[in-house]
């Protein structure tokens, strides 16, 4: 039985974001999917990479979400 790239805890990550501000880690040696792009200089093992995601990926709403809300709260002050 193999074991995914994404499970080794001694393999080397970058992290990734969409246009959606969403957060993933991938295998540094991957091809980046479309709709992706690198987190410039950010590279590292599992553990840091996590860790960068944590900390930077503070609000899970995709950006078209939280848009949409800020107009609602505008569009409606209570």
């Amino acid at each position: 039985m193999s074991t995914s790239c994404f499970d080794r805890e001694d393999e080397t990550f970058i992290v990734l974001v969409n246009h959606e501000d969403q957060y993933s880690i991938w295998p540094h040696w991957k091809a980046v999917p479309g709709g992706w792009s690198a987190v410039e200089g950010v590279k590292g093992d599992k553990k840091t990479v996590i860790e960068y995601v944590e900390k930077t990926w503070v609000d899970m709403r995709p950006r078209s979400l939280r848009e949409w809300m800020d107009q609602q709260t505008v569009g409606n002050p209570d």
